[in-house]
């Protein structure tokens, strides 16, 4: 059995252009802009990198280059991205392709293949890519090797070569010249603390890394050095099926534009929980307190400073949105003060524990019966995973007016179209 790796290119940057078609081989580039025009660049899309723009260029110091080249640029919205990722299992798991179907990351996913032959690997593969980017409109890059680690590493030539239309298999025979030709510190799991010492111990590329002993590795790299070194040579020693479930969820933004308005900030609060609240449900878990919190900007002394921050503790642990919305109201309330500007708010669910035995309060009766909300929630989550971000929300979300501002926030241009660009050399490895 195989496992599939899939990878959405330039995602953000796609997400974008996945919703305003007119950009579609435009140059696209998503930053963290703010009012006073700082901000680095977290995504482009593959016109914008062939302009020489790179991810971390701050942009003020490439604002000429933005301006010259009609560069469309759009502050990130990670709920936007994520709502975009759930879409993308939705549309995979519907296929019934392939089996155990895992994100691994908002961008990433793995998956196992009941197949054998390199054709018909192949043929499903590519039902499922044509599947997402048609359905979605996210170009994907998808891996097929024997273990996670070799996945990524057929991803990564899949990435970077355009002769394998986003799709390269893997197989056993060709595994020495694919990690001959992959740099040390491109490998999963390799940290960027690792790889220098790597260089300094003579490991230049991933063929290097599995050459060396087992016990050579494990004096070094320690145990997660000696998983990738067994991933590396064919054997599976990474489990990515039970990922470790997160103790508190952060839900929070920076906003492009300081804001004093109560009414935004507390739209802003209903949002974010709600956010919040389905990545709870989605790991399974329930939480026991509220905190919400609100700051303004530091780096602006010649304004009033304010930072405040409240938790409020439920009465039995939930996952339900409108419970945790309205303590998050409530929290709000009792923190925000009038006159500030503020830049960031945020909402963070602590306590948090498996959903499958929740201990109730013996003195005091739940708004609705755990069962009840469970099926709730789950029906509204699957409508809006299938038909888009907040289909079905609560009437404190004003998703409308703060999208409007998202999209008109930081700079906009409007692009050109690029020159086509001639097709990379392959390198064969499968």
């Amino acid at each position: 059995m195989y496992i599939l790796h899939i990878d959405c290119n330039s995602f953000y940057a796609s997400c974008e252009v996945s919703l305003r078609p007119e950009l579609k081989g435009k140059p696209v580039v998503v930053a963290n802009y703010n009012e006073a025009g700082g901000g680095i660049i977290l995504a482009l899309s593959k016109e914008a990198k062939a302009l020489g723009l790179k991810r971390g260029n701050p942009v003020f110091q490439v604002k000429d280059v933005l301006t010259k080249n009609n560069v469309a640029v759009f502050p990130a919205n990670l709920h936007k991205y994520v709502d975009m990722s759930k879409r993308i299992m939705q549309v995979v798991r519907e296929l019934d392709i392939v089996t155990q179907f895992h994100q691994y990351s908002v961008d990433e996913f793995f998956a196992s293949l009941p197949y054998t032959d390199k054709a018909k690997l192949q043929e499903q593969v590519a039902i499922v890519k044509e599947s997402i980017e048609h359905g979605t409109g996210i170009p994907v890059s998808c891996g097929i090797a024997p273990t996670y680690t070799l996945a990524k590493v057929a991803t990564w030539y899949a990435k970077r070569y355009n002769g394998y239309h986003g799709i390269c298999v893997l197989e056993e025979k060709n595994i020495e010249k694919a990690l001959r030709g992959l740099p040390v510190a491109d490998v999963w799991g390799v940290g960027w603390r690792s790889a220098p010492k790597m260089k300094q111990l003579g490991i230049e590329t991933a063929w290097d890394y599995t050459q060396k002993s087992k016990a050579f590795i494990q004096n070094r790299f320690r145990i997660t050095g000696v998983r990738t070194w067994l991933e590396l040579r064919g054997t599976r020693a990474i489990d990515i099926t039970l990922p470790p479930k997160q103790q508190t969820i952060m839900y929070s933004r920076t906003f492009t534009y300081m804001t004093q308005d109560r009414e935004r900030l507390a739209t802003y609060t209903a949002n974010y929980a709600v956010g919040a609240a389905r990545k709870l449900r989605d790991q399974h878990t329930v939480c026991k307190s509220v905190t919400v919190f609100a700051n303004t900007n530091r780096h602006r002394e010649d304004l009033a400073q304010y930072s405040n921050s409240f938790t409020l503790r439920l009465p039995s642990s939930t996952a339900d949105t409108t419970t945790i919305v309205k303590a998050a109201h409530q929290a709000f309330d009792a923190i925000f003060e009038p006159y500030y500007q503020y830049k960031r708010a945020g909402v963070i669910l602590g306590d948090i524990s498996s959903d499958g035995a929740v201990e109730q309060n013996l003195f005091q009766q739940p708004v609705a019966s755990p069962q009840k909300s469970k099926r709730l929630m789950a029906a509204t989550d699957s409508i809006n995973t299938r038909y888009g971000m907040n289909k079905i929300r609560l009437a404190s979300q004003d998703i409308e007016k703060e999208e409007h501002e998202r999209q008109t926030d930081g700079i906009l241009f409007q692009p050109m179209r690029n020159q086509t660009t001639n097709l990379d050399d392959v390198i064969e490895v499968g």
